[in-house]
């Protein structure tokens, strides 16, 4: 068996049972069912933190998700202000200094494509 936490958390908790089931008042390895508890308390009580900041931090991440889905429609409606702003508009430093790219700064977008494949003949 592999040394996983989920595998040693299976082999503690089916420890636990067998021994509190099967003989509850003997000893083994010089430790009585209490003391082994008590020994195996740690690792568990561990693991118990561990998978409750893992739901916080998904619960975190779902609220971030929900507060960014409500903020884009607001930014929108702020950049759609800037651009149509007499002073300010496509080209001007506000609206390059809000992360988007200016409009005298971009490319044309038109790309001339060769008319003929190697040998002179023209593509198919």
């Amino acid at each position: 068996m592999s040394n996983t936490p989920k595998s040693n958390e299976e082999k503690m908790r089916q420890m636990l049972n067998a021994w509190e089931t099967l003989a509850p008042n003997k000893s083994f390895g010089g430790m009585t069912l209490d003391q082994f508890k008590t020994a195996t308390a740690r690792p568990l009580n561990a693991r118990d933190a561990v998978n409750d900041l893992q739901d916080r931090l998904s619960a975190a991440i779902n609220t971030r998700d929900d507060e960014d889905a409500t903020w884009l429609p607001i930014s929108q409606m702020v950049i759609a202000g800037v651009l149509a702003d007499p002073t300010e508009g496509p080209n001007s430093a506000l609206y390059e200094a809000m992360g988007y790219r200016r409009k005298s700064e971009r490319k044309s977008g038109l790309t001339r494509k060769g008319g003929t494949a190697k040998g002179g003949a023209p593509k198919p």
